[in-house]
């Protein structure tokens, strides 16, 4: 299954940007990142076959586990892409959070984009991880 992160303005060469690449070159899932500009335009239709995942404050929150039995259980039942959206500074509109799979939140906090998409790539790692049973993710252990 493709693992495409699509995101809201440009994350240039930055630390945070070294990070995203740490993670997702961990990953041996397929995967994709695209930028959108900050303002304006839509998040690209969904193609067929693919789940879409809003990250929004307001979404529901997931442990790393419940993540990976998630991204699991669509990658089993044949979906071919998992589109991960982070949206501009004003979130998304009530008719694109109606349209997607799933919406989730790392957390209350706002994040800043740059961080949530660090964050994003790190949780797409473990999770992959954890249907891999390497043992990066030590949920449960003392």
């Amino acid at each position: 299954m493709l693992l495409h992160i699509i995101a809201r303005g440009r994350i240039g060469r930055s630390p945070e940007a070294e990070l995203v690449e740490r993670y997702m070159k961990r990953v041996t899932w397929g995967q994709k990142m695209s930028e959108l500009p900050d303002t304006g335009g839509r998040v690209p239709a969904a193609p067929d076959n693919s789940r879409t995942v809003l990250l929004d404050e307001g979404g529901e929150q997931m442990s790393s586990l419940e993540f990976a039995r998630l991204l699991e259980q669509w990658r089993d039942s044949g979906v071919r892409e998992a589109r991960f959206c982070l949206g501009a500074a004003d979130g998304f509109t009530a008719q694109e959070r109606e349209g997607a799979d799933k919406v989730i939140a790392f957390g209350r906090a706002t994040w800043p984009h740059l961080m949530a998409r660090a964050m994003l790539a790190e949780q797409l790692w473990r999770a992959t991880s954890i249907i891999a049973g390497h043992p990066y993710h030590r949920e449960g252990r003392q």
